[in-house]
C-alpha cells in the first residue's frame, strides 16, 4: 500500500471568507487556536476542520497565493522532497517546522505544476 493522503488545505487572500463560504457549503466547523507554519497562512487566520474523512485546513491572507493542497504521510519530508526532486519536480516550500507540534511540512511542484504537499514527523 502506498503512502496516504493525511491533510488538505485551501488557501486563499480572505480566510474568514473561505472559512465562511466552505463551512456554509459543508456544514464544516473550524478551530483557529492551533498554531500553523507562517509559510502557509497568517497567525490566527488558520482554521482546522474535521472531516469524515481527511482532516484539513482552510487560511491564508494578504500575500497569500490562493491554492489547494493535500499532503501525502511521509516518514522523512526532507528525503521525500529530494526525491520529488529528483524525480523532476520542483520544491515550493520548507522543510519547515511547525509551530509547537511536532510535524514538518513541504510543498513541490509535480513535473506538470501540480502543488503537492509532504507531511511527517520532526
Amino acid at each position: 500500500m502506498g503512502r496516504p493522503v493525511v491533510h488538505f488545505e485551501i488557501i486563499g487572500t480572505d480566510p474568514a471568507r473561505l472559512r465562511g463560504y466552505y463551512g456554509e457549503l459543508f456544514g464544516w466547523d473550524f478551530d483557529t487556536s492551533g498554531p500553523v507554519s507562517d509559510q502557509v497562512s497568517e497567525p490566527g487566520g488558520y482554521g482546522f476542520v474535521e472531516t469524515d474523512g481527511i482532516p484539513g485546513g482552510v487560511g491564508g491572507g494578504a500575500g497569500y497565493e490562493s491554492h489547494v493542497v493535500f499532503y501525502v504521510g511521509v516518514p522523512d519530508v526532507a528525503a521525500a522532497l529530494a526525491e520529488a526532486e529528483r524525480l523532476g519536480g520542483t520544491r515550493r516550500m520548507g522543510p519547515d517546522r511547525a509551530p509547537g507540534r511536532d510535524l514538518v511540512v513541504a510543498h513541490f511542484t509535480d513535473p506538470e505544476g501540480n502543488l503537492i504537499g509532504l507531511a511527517g514527523p520532526a
